[in-house]
């Protein structure tokens, strides 16, 4: 079993790191400083769905590999989380998240992989380069950035992980793209 389980993981690993390697090449223009509003492409995305804390993010993985080599489900591109709300908003066990990878939109999954799209089409995104832990700074200073801006967030945080880890990979030189779908504030 352990033998199977190690040939799925590299293999999702593989097709993921070919992926987010491309995401990565089309990224490269972009630094951790870099704040921008961005027009992105609606898009398919398997996922599973969790609630509770952020420390279960290793075993929702398994879970996603297993049924998603189980279903002969492929990434179509990097790696995703979407976060639903925030530790500043609820306790650890109320965390609303998934995590997934986009597919092709003639997928169809069976539970516990849910297909869903992503249709926000304008987002505020930056790269953050360093370790996924200090990403929540990165995420504050887009929050101010959109605030000096003018904008206000209409959907859930998406992190699209251009760097597939490996044992040898240093933590700061991890690259996670992050999108907060956003609008216009409007002013009452």
């Amino acid at each position: 079993m352990k033998k199977i389980f190690f040939i799925l993981f590299s293999l999702i690993i593989i097709f993921t790191f070919i992926s987010a390697r491309k995401a990565e090449k089309i990224n490269s223009n972009f630094n951790q400083s870099t704040i921008e509003i961005k027009e992105v492409t609606p898009f398919v995305y398997c996922s599973i769905h969790h609630q509770g804390p952020y420390s279960d993010i290793e075993t929702i993985m398994k879970q996603l590999m297993m049924a998603s080599r189980s279903q002969n489900i492929f990434p179509g591109g990097p790696l995703i989380g979407i976060y639903h709300n925030s530790p500043n908003q609820v306790k650890p066990a109320n965390l609303e998240w998934e995590i997934g990878f986009p597919v092709t939109p003639q997928v169809l999954p069976q539970p516990p992989l849910e297909k869903k799209q992503w249709n926000f089409t304008l987002v505020v995104s930056t790269i953050h380069v360093g370790s996924y832990e200090k990403a929540g700074d990165t995420i504050a200073k887009m929050e101010e950035w959109m605030k000096a801006n003018g904008l206000a967030p209409v959907g859930p945080l998406l992190e699209r992980y251009l760097t597939m880890p490996t044992p040898e990979t240093k933590p700061e030189n991890l690259k996670t793209e992050i999108w907060i779908p956003c609008q216009k504030q409007l002013d009452l």
